[in-house]
């Protein structure tokens, strides 16, 4: 794990180096600069991301000797975020979900960024869809969505093995990921599927696989929680931990806590981002050859759901550090996904530093720009795409649909206690669950 003092070590350290390389004066006639505090990577990161940042960082310096950045450890967490704008401790430039965008803009905790997003010339490049997670109601811009992805099902190639399955031929239906599961649990003793249940994980992913059954959580100001496909998911997981013992026995998992244990090697199957391959070998010290992807399941008239996340800018700094933040944002972010010149940079120190490159992710931009970006860093890509072969030929099959936009972190949260309800208690009455957390969802909407 690196600490903060660690990572601002690393920054300072390569922040001279590339003074010095430069011969330059570091900023304007006075040899001032501006000190730009930006989000890293969440506590735990190997030092080869590290490294590999440390790269971009001296780079940027040396475009833009008028200004110091500074890496620190960050980590979304929506409870906390109040609290550390209020302290102001949030770093000047941060990524948040989605889901949490709206919310946020509508209570003025981000920057406007409208006219520097008009400036750059790349308004009308985004995927309007993707771009609307970041405008208020009268189409001002309040960040830069910078990736996105479909959920997929994860699986472990060598548990599969051990368990006398085809790693290369995973499960297509969810039929088959419960037998899957059920011969994986009976062959190694571990976990042949898990789900994530707490930290509002939980109903982010019983959202994902209501919404593969045909299911919507909110129609309009609507909740709708109460669905077929809500409730048949919630069966699904019934039947898997009750009657096929296929779950394990530890059903309190984060988005962290099982991206750990799916490393560690004790969970077989479960649903995440489809661009979680870089954070599992980054943050979690997964074994690449042990790593598959291929599409979540879809039933009739299922579709796939999608996210991602947003630079974003607090609304606390001054004209100063907002014009540095939105350099970093365009120059760390945006460029990798526009130009040749920034594809290949990013690349470069991503492969140098060993790591990911290619992870199968959504597009921001257009297909035109997408296409031509993987094009330019061909060269470089080094995930191992022909392990997540049943992803890249699935989801052209699949339509994405948006995440619920009405108190979305809240609602999940209600959810978490339904998911964790199915799985501690075999007789838990799953109409009443679902009827309650309607009502509640609906009171939050409605207040």
């Amino acid at each position: 794990m690196k600490s903060p003092t660690k990572v601002l070590a690393i920054a300072a350290a390569v922040a001279t180096v590339a003074a010095l390389a430069s011969c330059s004066s570091t900023g304007d006639e006075s040899g001032s600069r501006v000190e730009l505090r930006v989000a890293t990577f969440p506590p735990g990161a190997d030092q080869a991301a590290y490294d590999a940042f440390a790269v971009q960082e001296a780079q940027f310096e040396k475009d833009n000797p008028g200004i110091d950045v500074i890496g620190v450890e960050y980590e979304w967490k929506a409870p906390t975020f109040t609290a550390q704008l209020a302290a102001g401790s949030l770093p000047d430039v941060f990524t948040v979900p989605f889901t949490d965008a709206k919310t946020l803009l509508e209570n003025g905790q981000l920057m406007d960024v409208t006219a520097e997003v008009k400036d750059l010339g790349y308004a009308d490049k985004f995927n309007p869809i993707i771009l609307d997670a970041v405008k208020d109601s009268s189409g001002n811009i309040f960040g830069f969505p910078r990736q996105a992805y479909a959920l997929g099902l994860q699986y472990n190639r060598a548990l599969f093995e051990e368990a006398g399955l085809d790693p290369d031929s995973p499960p297509t239906t969810w039929d088959e990921v419960r037998e899957y599961a059920k011969q994986i649990a009976e062959k190694t003793g571990k976990a042949g599927y898990a789900t994530m249940t707490k930290g509002a994980t939980g109903g982010w992913q019983l959202t994902a696989q209501s919404v593969t059954r045909g299911g919507s959580m909110q129609d309009g100001t609507t909740s709708t929680i109460a669905n077929p496909g809500t409730k048949a998911t919630l069966e699904y997981f019934h039947d898997l931990r009750w009657e096929d013992n296929s779950m394990g026995d530890n059903f309190l998992l984060d988005w962290g806590s099982i991206n750990q244990e799916f490393a560690a090697g004790n969970i077989g199957m479960y649903t995440s981002g489809s661009d979680l391959y870089t954070a599992l070998v980054r943050d979690f010290s997964l074994d690449p050859d042990v790593y598959g992807l291929t599409t979540i399941p879809v039933e009739d008239g299922g579709k796939v759901l999608g996210g991602g996340d947003i630079a974003v800018i607090p609304p606390t700094v001054n004209d100063e550090v907002k014009a540095a933040a939105v350099k970093w944002i365009d120059w760390y972010y945006m460029q990798k996904l526009l130009t040749e010149e920034g594809a290949v940079r990013d690349a470069k120190a991503l492969a140098d530093a060993g790591q990911a490159v290619g992870t199968p992710v959504l597009p921001v931009l257009d297909e035109e720009t997408e296409a031509q970006r993987l094009t330019w860093i061909e060269p470089y890509v080094n995930v191992p795409r022909d392990q997540m072969k049943g992803f890249f030929e699935g989801i052209v099959n699949q339509t994405p649909v948006g995440e619920p936009k009405l108190h979305t972190q809240e609602i999940y949260q209600i959810l978490d206690n339904v998911v964790q309800a199915v799985l501690t208690d075999q007789n838990a009455d799953i109409d009443a669950l679902l009827a309650q957390a309607d009502k509640d969802a609906q009171a939050l909407i409605d207040g």
